[in-house]
């Protein structure tokens, strides 16, 4: 799942555009480093944080 796609999943971000500014503007970090690529793919056990919350990615 890309990192925009598994903001908007997880009702962080209300659509693809919000996900794109907080994304670019350096507000997500992806196990630990700030992430600004929107189209990161992310795997199963990685830490997204976002607003001080910490979301782990499970496999579905």
């Amino acid at each position: 799942m890309k990192l925009d796609q598994f903001l908007k999943f997880q009702g962080l971000a209300m659509t693809g555009g919000h996900a794109k500014v907080l994304i670019q503007g350096g507000a997500v970090e992806v196990n630990g480093i700030v992430e600004t690529r929107r189209g990161r793919q992310l795997q199963p056990g990685d830490q997204v944080s976002v607003f001080g919350q910490t979301l782990t990615v499970e496999v579905d």
